[in-house]
């Protein structure tokens, strides 16, 4: 009986070794809140951090790795499930609730787990989606892949959280016991002013980053001391762009670019196109990303998500070699709406705001904890920027074009200048294919897909498909002269679908003043339309143009929102006028939402009422 125990035992050991030998382990070292432009690697004035160069010298360095997302929740969505956010309703920081994920997917490390793979997160996931049984066989601050059997492979995410926003939220005095002499080398970017604040935040932020890379030299260390580097895969990137202002929460290369790093053990080079100690210039998503792992594993990538493995067995070099495309969003980031999407091609980054009235400076609560935000915001209302330093701070165009090889911090828009016009035609044309093939839910306000597309997020978009077609169609008349498109933006005002008015009076607050021809019409709506969040659009657009209005009209619209989400779209509203008016007084009273909304773990009502009602 000994004997057939200790055979047994041999067998499942010699087992276990052959599946070590025939999967590598995979591992995940992750950022919080960085961009390459922060780090030596990629720029010259950048942190120094030998734990990722000495990697790179092993590895490869992808110049072109992006976020599809600049802010966390979402970008970790769209990273777990290979899938785009507008897509599967994952598009929203913080959600306002989990939704299911498409019918028949899993997160991908599932599929690593049906091939023997130990599987573990350390520690944060931040999803948006309800995370299903049996994805994870280790998720909290413990979780390690030493706890996996003998032999058996492991993907390992390993999370730091040194270089997250909330580090940058110090105060005046640590600005203060900085001497000068210790900021002189640092360079601040054109957007920014330079001051002692800008640059101390600069100082600090990059000392975090040296700190993030000791922390991940002591994890390396440890696999080094195990024996486990040669059979170890390692990526490593920041989970979305950087945090200083204009970066995290904002679709500039700033927010969406990341640095990305993969060693790669001698064993394992086959698995790559590039060789080791190269630098690649293929495009890599964060869609890209879960399907990589798969292929890396040899696992087959599900049907249903959006990426393309880039290396590993189901990888393809001719495609990968020619892949120069990532497309980027932004929607609500905690208490703040806007709707941007971006499209990267080559040297070339086209960016659609379809709210162009909505200044990136809109007030978000968390953003201005940061006292480099606030000094900024000081220094535009006291007129001492520059153009480039202003832009921020004013309406932006619909649509944006740069040519980042020339202008990598998206300062001179060349969507104007005839020269340009057929990339621009061309990149708006790629765009409004993508969403509308998606499709992109962003179309229909959030608080209409809280109550009809919960329970199904991609069969909705795809039984909607159409009609969002159209709702992208009515947005996008903001893109031609007001006179060409009057009328259809009158047949729109006037159409039977709430949200065809609806995109048809953002168009009206698009072209401003240009519109007040349609004014009587406007008023009419804001005062008798059947959809709330219509007449809040209409009413944006009074509020915007200086029009009159019974002003009883905002407390009740609001006390007709069924919801926190759709009273909190219409105080962004109200937040925009704020922020162009810092000194207009709101008579609203936090009575008019019931007591729960106040107490929600996401805090958007209180937040954007103490704005409001700020009347210093």
């Amino acid at each position: 009986m000994r004997i057939s125990l200790f055979l047994v035992l041999l067998l499942l050991n010699v087992a276990c070794d052959s599946i070590e030998q025939s999967y590598p382990n995979i591992v995940w070292l992750t950022t919080e809140d960085n961009s390459p432009q922060h780090m030596k690697l990629y720029n010259a004035e950048g942190a120094a951090m030998p734990t990722i160069e000495k990697l790179a010298k092993e590895g490869i360095v992808f110049d072109n790795a992006f976020s599809n997302a600049p802010v966390c929740s979402v970008a970790r969505s769209t990273l777990i499930t290979g899938c785009y956010a507008p897509r599967i309703f994952t598009q929203f920081h913080r959600r306002a609730q989990h939704v299911p994920l498409p019918k028949g997917l899993m997160p991908f490390p599932f599929y690593l787990k049906q091939v023997g793979y130990y599987t573990t997160n350390n520690h944060k996931e931040d999803y948006n989606f309800i995370l299903p049984e049996g994805v994870w066989d280790e998720s909290s601050k413990k979780a390690s892949y030493k706890n996996r059997k003998s032999g058996q492979p492991f993907f390992h995410v390993q999370n730091h959280t040194v270089t997250h926003e909330g580090n940058l939220h110090f105060d005046q005095k640590a600005i203060d016991n900085t001497l000068d002499k210790e900021l002189e080398g640092i360079k601040v970017f054109p957007y920014h002013p330079n001051t002692k604040t800008f640059r101390y935040s600069y100082h600090h932020f990059q000392n975090r980053h040296v700190l993030a890379d000791q922390k991940m030299g002591e994890f390396i260390l440890d696999l080094e001391e195990q024996g486990l580097m040669e059979n170890t895969i390692i990526f490593y990137f920041g989970d979305h762009g950087g945090v200083l202002p204009r970066s995290k929460g904002y679709a500039y290369e700033s927010g969406l670019q990341v640095p990305l790093v993969v060693y790669v053990p001698e064993k394992w080079k086959h698995l790559f196109h590039q060789s080791k100690g190269s630098r690649s210039k293929t495009f890599v998503e964060f869609v890209d990303l879960a399907p990589t792992v798969l292929s890396l594993a040899g696992v087959t990538p599900p049907q249903g998500i959006d990426g393309t493995p880039v290396s590993g067995v189901f990888s393809q070099a001719s495609k990968i070699e020619q892949k120069n495309t990532t497309i980027g969003y932004a929607d609500r980031f905690d208490e703040k709406y806007d709707l941007v999407r971006t499209l990267r091609v080559g040297k070339y980054k086209y960016i659609r705001n379809y709210q162009p009235f909505n200044a990136d400076a809109l007030f978000n609560f968390y953003r201005y904890k940061m006292l480099a935000f606030q000094e900024w915001d000081e220094l535009y209302r006291m007129g001492k920027l520059n153009e480039e330093q202003r832009q921020f701070f004013e309406p932006r165009g619909p649509e944006g074009l740069y040519d980042l090889e020339q202008d990598p911090h998206e300062v001179n828009d060349l969507s104007e200048r005839p020269q340009y016009q057929e990339i621009l035609t061309r990149m708006r044309s790629q765009l409004r294919e993508k969403l509308t093939g998606l499709p992109d839910l962003s179309f229909y306000p959030e608080p209409y897909l809280l109550e009809n597309a919960i329970e199904n997020p991609v069969a909705f978009g795809q039984n909607n498909q159409n009609e969002i077609s159209e709702l992208i169609e009515v947005a996008d008349l903001n893109l031609s002269g007001f006179k060409v498109v009057k009328e259809k933006i009158k047949q729109a005002l006037n159409d039977n679908n709430p949200w065809k008015r609806y995109w048809g009076l953002v168009v009206c607050s698009s072209f401003g003043d240009k519109a007040k021809t349609l004014v009587p019409q406007i008023k009419k709506m804001v005062n008798r339309d059947n959809e709330n969040l219509v007449r809040a659009r209409a009413m944006e657009y009074l509020m915007l143009n200086q029009e009159f209005f019974d002003s009883k009209i905002i407390d009740e619209l609001l006390k007709n929102a069924k919801s926190e989400i759709e009273a909190n779209l219409i105080l962004n509203s109200l937040g925009l006028i704020k922020n162009l008016n810092p000194h207009f007084k709101f008579n609203l009273s936090k009575e008019i939402f019931p007591l729960e909304w106040y107490d929600k773990p996401n805090d958007l009502i209180n937040r954007r009422m103490n704005y409001l009602i700020d009347n210093r």
